[in-house]
């Protein structure tokens, strides 16, 4: 059992992608958002193409991506090349590796508008007739962007950090959505992640309730630097109709 256990997290569930509804308590205003988060891609097209035919085959209204497109630089052209075939436009922030990686943001932002979305370096953007306000935090948490939206209409916010959610005051949004945790990657049963990184903050996996608005924490496309195992935790593109 154990040696199964181990193939299982090496070479099965790194790449055997989930799809997860999730549903959401409130009115609803027609529009369906997919949400992934830390490809990490270094060089695998063939998993990452995988990817981007499974979120074009929910038909999205829009596509959420919350950080860590890749961890060197090298790999960047190519992981744009493959998310520009996303059929929606698609949004994101950056996580820590972007940063740490010194990737061009204007050239990501570029290629996320040829979609009709964007790179949100702390900016909000109204979609689908006014009805979403798709805000990105990527630094300081401006509160101005958290204006409560018009009547009719929903605050969606992107974060990489779940712990961020934390700093979010005065304003409550419909959907906060982040990534970064990769669900600990392993799971242990009734027990939970063995690890987090930093900025975790008990929001490693899933849905919670928080003063800020429902927050989803995304467990990850990809995996951190030579770690490629999962067990329990596999990949996930996550749906929400809002």
């Amino acid at each position: 059992m154990p040696g199964l256990a181990v193939a299982d997290a090496k070479w099965i569930e790194p790449t055997s992608l989930k799809v997860r509804h999730v549903s959401l308590n409130g009115p609803k205003v027609g529009c369906r958002c997919v949400h992934f988060s830390d490809i990490h891609h270094k060089g695998d097209r063939e998993y990452l193409q995988s990817v981007v035919s499974c979120i074009n085959s929910l038909q999205p209204d829009f596509v959420c991506f919350t950080g860590d497109l890749i961890e060197s630089k090298q790999f960047l052209s190519e992981a744009l090349d493959l998310l520009s075939g996303i059929q929606s436009p698609l949004f994101g922030v950056p996580g820590n590796h972007d940063y740490w990686s010194g990737a061009p943001f204007e050239t990501i932002d570029e290629r996320f508008m040829a979609t009709g979305g964007g790179w949100l370096l702390n900016e909000r953007r109204k979609i689908a007739g006014g009805r979403i306000n798709v805000i990105g935090i990527s630094y300081n948490h401006p509160p101005a962007l958290l204006a409560p939206p018009a009547p009719g209409s929903k605050n969606i916010v992107l974060l990489h950090y779940p712990a961020w959610v934390n700093q979010l005051t005065g304003v409550k949004s419909d959907l906060i959505l982040a990534g970064h945790s990769h669900g600990g990657q392993v799971r242990i049963p009734f027990y939970g992640s063995l690890i987090v990184p930093f900025e975790v903050e008990g929001y490693d996996m899933g849905l919670y309730q928080t003063p800020a608005g429902p927050l989803y924490v995304n467990p990850g496309i990809g995996y951190i630097g030579k770690y490629d195992f999962r067990f329990n935790c596999r990949p996930e593109i996550t749906v929400f109709d809002v």
